[in-house]
């Protein structure tokens, strides 16, 4: 399938909407009332910090909703406005953030439903308006709602379609395009389905494993199980890895991405020689500008003298995930969805690197305390407010006692 030909054509098309409706003023003050804070603009206002009782707390100076996520739930909320008395659905979460989901299923927009890991599309209609949400959707889904004559809205990030601009020019170079990411990840899986020949490497272990096997060999069969959910139909690590080009999930770290990058670069050189280079290797800068201004903002908060950090997003978010990951350097750092994980008995229920629930008894410590705090692209800046407040309540509870 001409896979670039398609996304063409559909954009085209008189059911495909990638702006808006005409109602952005009237969303963007509803959007205002639900999920801006005042508070957190003061904290903004006076350089990031703010000190209320035995408590200091310390955001980071980038952090919460970014451009495209914010586009993406505005256009949710326009669709609803525009298409009245439609069915609307919407093919994944609009974005990583539990209220903000539950808000869009308030307005009677409604998810695929899901059965053993795969979507049901059968229970969409001809006519029926489906929401593309931030992080994309793969070509097969956009082409079953293509031929039901749905009324598409696209709410795909930019900058995840800049990856997919780039994995085309690796297939049209053939090239395998290595992608930096989670296989499960629905915006992974949307990249992988713009790609020819793809590979999907998670951390620096498994791009090891394969810079290995271009330069040495190995067990074949071995290769393919270990990454049986994580390639292309037919891929032949033999045959695939001798030109490759590398991408990547636009919310992962960005020093991981770039070292992955020169690893195998200099493997590519190291094979073939600098000469040869070009025809071998190809890397373009796919890395999100949010997400990196995120993660440069949590390194430079945890240099910070902190008694303790905390991180505000959704569990199934990547960016939040990365953004804990830094924050674990801290040694006492939390990662939370709600405001209702903290428990008035100085009990935290916060989501581990592993993906494991814990529960952190007497996790406030007594008398003055330094709080960092930050959140994912996908947090809206009023759960950070109810965080801080529950905090500062908690203190303020323990003091008098």
């Amino acid at each position: 399938m001409d896979t670039k030909a398609f996304k063409r054509s559909l954009q085209h098309s008189e059911n495909y909407h990638r702006k808006g409706f005409g109602h952005q003023a009237e969303v963007a003050t509803q959007l205002q009332s639900e999920y801006q804070s005042n508070l957190i603009q003061q904290i903004r206002n006076n350089n990031y910090i703010l000190t209320r009782g035995d408590v200091t707390i310390h955001l980071a100076q980038a952090f919460g909703f970014c451009w495209g996520v914010e586009r993406a739930v505005a256009m949710a909320y326009e669709t609803r406005k525009h298409f009245k008395s439609d069915r609307i659905w919407i093919t994944n979460e609009i974005i990583h953030n539990p209220s903000v989901n539950q808000r869009i299923l308030e307005m009677q927009v409604d998810f695929i439903p899901v059965e053993a890991g795969i979507k049901d599309f059968s229970v969409v209609d001809a006519g029926d308006v489906v929401i593309l949400p931030a992080f994309g959707a793969s070509v097969q889904e956009m082409q079953i709602l293509n031929d039901k004559s749905c009324k598409i809205v696209d709410t795909t990030c930019p900058w995840v379609s800049k990856v997919w601009n780039t994995v085309e020019k690796h297939k049209k170079g053939d090239f395998t395009s290595i992608i930096h990411g989670k296989y499960k990840h629905e915006e992974t899986i949307a990249t992988s389905s713009f790609a020819g020949k793809y590979l999907i490497v998670l951390n620096w272990t498994e791009a090891e494993y394969v810079a290995d096997y271009i330069l040495n060999g190995g067990n074949r069969q071995e290769f393919l199980t270990k990454f049986a959910k994580a390639c292309s139909a037919g891929f032949d690590p033999d045959r695939d890895l001798e030109r490759i080009g590398i991408a990547n999930q636009t919310t992962m770290l960005k020093g991981e991405t770039e070292k992955l990058g020169k690893l195998f670069e200099h493997t590519m050189m190291k094979k073939y020689g600098p000469h040869e280079l070009n025809n071998h290797f190809q890397s373009f800068n796919t890395i999100c500008d949010a997400t990196q201004e995120r993660q440069d903002a949590m390194t430079d908060l945890v240099q910070q003298p902190l008694d303790l950090m905390i991180v505000i997003g959704g569990f199934n978010s990547s960016n939040t995930t990365q953004l804990q990951q830094i924050a674990e350097e801290k040694g006492i750092s939390y990662h939370i969805d709600t405001v209702e994980r903290i428990k008035p008995d100085n009990c935290i229920e916060h989501r581990q690197l592993d993906g494991k629930l814990s529960v952190a008894e007497n996790w406030l410590p007594e008398g003055k305390i330094v709080v960092g705090i930050t959140s994912g692209a996908s947090t809206p800046d009023k759960v950070v407010e109810d965080v801080i407040e529950k905090i500062f309540a908690l203190k303020a509870t323990a003091a008098v006692v």
